[in-house]
C-alpha cells in the first residue's frame, strides 16, 4: 500500500518591521512644540503668580521674618509652635463652624431654587439672572449691605423680629451671634451659584424616567428621592466641593461683618503677617492649611464611588 506524500510546509519567514520615518520623529517634536507655545499664555502666569508664589512661600514658612529685616532659618519651629498654639484650634474651629453651617445652608436653598426653576413658569429666565445677581457682586458691597441689615440697634432684620415680638440678638456684634451672620450672608450669596449648577444637572436627568415613575404610581417624594436625587449626584458633589474649600478660605466677609468677633485660619494668616509682623509663621499656617483641604479633597474623591452615581 502506497501512501500520498505530504507536501513541505516551508518555514515561516520573520517579516521584517519597517524602519520608522526620519521624518516622524520631527513632525512630533513639531507637534509638541506648537502644543507648547499655546500653552505659554496660561502657563507663564500660573508659574509667575502661582507656583512661584507658592514655592517661595514654603521657603518662607521655615524662616523668622517680619518682612523688613532678613529671614532667620528656624526649620519647622513655626509648625511646631502653631500646633501647639490654642489659637490655631480655636481659627480652624471657627472654620469648621462656618462650613458645618454654610454648606447645608447653600445646598438646600440653592436646590430649593433650581427645582422652582425647573419647572415650566413666566419670567423664568429673569428670575434665574435675579438669583444669580448676588454672585457676581463684589464681596465688599454685600458684605456692607448685610452689616446694615444685621445691625442690632436699626437694621431691617431687627426690626421685623421686634414686630412680631422677638427680640433681635446682637448679630456682628455678638462673639455668640457674629459667625451666624457671617454664614447667612456667605448662603445669600453664593445661592445663585449653587442654584445655576444643581439647575444644569436637574435639566440633564432624563424625563424618560419621572414618566416611568408616573406611570408605576410613584409619589412626588419618591421620585425625588428614587430618581431625581441619585442622578444629581454628579451636580453634588461637584458643589460639595466646590463649596468645602471656598468655605476654608473665607476671608472677606469675616473680616468685614464680624472683625475679632470671629476668628477664622485666613482672617488669623493676615493678623500675623500684617499685624504681628510674623510671615514665616503666617506661611506655615497657609500651608496647614492648604494640607487640611487637600486632605478633605482627597476624601471626598475616594468617597464619591460609594455615593455618586454616573448616567
Amino acid at each position: 500500500m502506497t501512501g500520498t506524500a505530504e507536501p513541505a510546509v516551508a518555514p515561516r519567514t520573520a517579516v521584517p518591521v519597517p524602519p520608522r520615518p526620519a521624518g516622524q520623529r520631527g513632525r512630533r517634536w513639531r507637534y509638541a512644540g506648537t502644543v507648547a507655545v499655546f500653552l505659554l499664555p496660561s502657563a507663564i502666569p500660573l508659574m509667575l503668580y502661582t507656583i512661584i508664589p507658592m514655592l517661595g512661600s514654603l521657603w518662607t514658612s521655615l524662616h523668622e521674618w517680619n518682612l523688613i529685616n532678613e529671614m532667620r532659618w528656624v526649620g519647622l519651629g513655626n509648625y511646631a509652635e502653631l500646633l501647639t498654639d490654642p489659637r490655631t484650634l480655636t481659627a480652624f474651629g471657627n472654620t469648621l463652624y462656618f462650613i458645618a453651617g454654610y454648606l447645608p445652608l447653600v445646598y438646600a436653598g440653592g436646590l430649593g431654587l433650581a427645582l422652582l426653576l425647573n419647572k415650566a413658569m413666566r419670567g423664568r429666565s429673569l428670575l434665574r439672572g435675579i438669583y444669580f445677581l448676588p454672585v457676581i457682586t463684589s464681596w465688599v458691597v454685600v458684605a456692607l449691605m448685610w452689616k446694615w441689615l444685621l445691625n442690632p440697634a436699626s437694621g431691617l432684620v431687627n426690626w421685623a423680629l421686634g414686630l412680631a415680638g422677638i427680640t433681635g440678638p446682637g448679630w456682628w456684634t455678638d462673639p455668640a451671634w457674629a459667625m451666624p451672620a457671617v454664614i447667612l450672608a456667605s448662603a445669600w450669596k453664593d445661592l445663585g451659584f449653587v442654584m445655576v449648577i444643581l439647575l444644569a444637572g436637574l435639566q440633564a436627568i432624563p424625563r424618560e424616567f419621572t414618566e416611568a415613575a408616573l406611570v408605576d404610581g410613584a409619589s412626588a417624594w419618591q421620585r425625588f428621592r428614587r430618581i431625581t436625587l441619585p442622578l444629581l449626584s454628579p451636580s453634588t458633589f461637584f458643589v460639595v466641593v466646590i463649596s468645602l474649600i471656598n468655605g476654608f478660605q473665607v476671608f472677606d466677609q469675616v473680616r468685614i461683618m464680624a472683625g475679632a468677633n470671629a476668628q477664622v485660619v485666613v482672617t488669623q494668616i493676615y493678623d500675623l503677617t500684617f499685624r504681628y509682623g510674623r510671615a514665616g509663621m503666617a506661611s506655615a499656617l497657609s500651608w496647614l492649611l492648604f494640607a487640611v483641604v487637600l486632605i478633605v479633597t482627597v476624601v471626598q474623591i475616594r468617597a464619591q464611588r460609594r455615593w455618586v452615581t454616573y448616567g
